[in-house]
């Protein structure tokens, strides 16, 4: 059984508002570091992740959470997922780098898992304010209004998002009408369910950056697998097979024949 999906809308919103915003544009040098992988993390990402984490385990007792910068410090972390207790999956602010240089393509993702199973999900576009919500068997919704992926036409048509690898094969990215980057998975979920992409590939597979966004693009009638025709669930491992999400399966199939191959080929050994 899903959280009341408003009140966790309720307490993303407020944190967002809290913690987040009033940083943006106003980080000082030692308000931005990298972690251990050299990716940036910042002030930000760790006061909202902790509010975050305090706000949602109180909604529900006896649940946990996995929150991106916690697990860089315990990677074992992730290991709640396989677990009993329900999980809650943060991302406190998705598309950092972009936070940090003043970009405002940046979000907040929260997922709720049970059983290692996604059943509730939240964007959070802070700047636009949008925020689309997912319950499984239940829609996907934004501003009240219910979303539907957008029908496919022919793949030179469709205009989708491939991992920066894959984006400098030439032949590849000239069988689609457009290949487009945010550098924030957040928005490209939104676009994906508000009809702006039709489709998208991700290799790397972090359950704070995908949990929360398949679920949203499944219930708005959307359809992903990984290439080898498996079925996502938090914490799969990605790699070359990694998440591909399209407008239906006849769409997927024709995307596949397409990107599989490359992927392959990009990723081989």
């Amino acid at each position: 059984m899903a959280p009341d999906i408003d009140a966790v809308s309720a307490i993303i919103r407020d944190v967002a508002a809290e913690e987040i915003m009033p940083r943006f544009r106003a980080l000082a040098d030692d308000h931005v570091w990298h972690k251990s992988g050299g990716s940036i993390v910042t002030v930000a990402d760790e006061a909202s992740e902790a509010r975050l984490e305090d706000a949602l385990c109180a909604l529900v007792p006896g649940s946990v959470a996995l929150g991106e910068e916690a697990t860089e410090r315990d990677p074992g972390a992730v290991e709640r997922l396989s677990e009993a207790a329900p999980v809650w999956i943060i991302d406190p602010v998705d598309g950092t780098a972009n936070f940090a240089a003043g970009e405002p393509r940046f979000g907040v993702i929260v997922a709720y898992a049970v059983g290692g199973e996604t059943v509730a999900g939240w964007i959070l576009d802070p700047n636009g304010d949008r925020l689309a919500t997912g319950e499984k068997g239940g829609g996907a919704w934004k501003d009240g209004e219910r979303l539907s992926v957008r029908g496919a036409g022919s793949l030179s048509e469709m205009e989708g998002s491939l991992p920066g690898r894959m984006r400098r094969i030439a032949p590849l990215k000239a069988r689609f009408a457009g290949i487009h980057a945010t550098g924030c998975v957040a928005f490209e979920y939104l676009a994906l369910v508000e009809g702006a992409l039709d489709f998208a590939f991700y290799r790397r597979l972090k359950p704070w950056d995908h949990a929360a966004g398949q679920l949203i693009h499944t219930e708005s009638g959307g359809h992903s697998r990984a290439l080898d025709g498996t079925a996502y669930r938090p914490g799969s491992a990605g790699g070359a097979q990694g998440l591909l999400l399209a407008p239906d399966a006849g769409t997927w199939d024709r995307l596949a024949e397409v990107i599989a191959p490359a992927a392959r080929e990009t990723w081989r050994g």
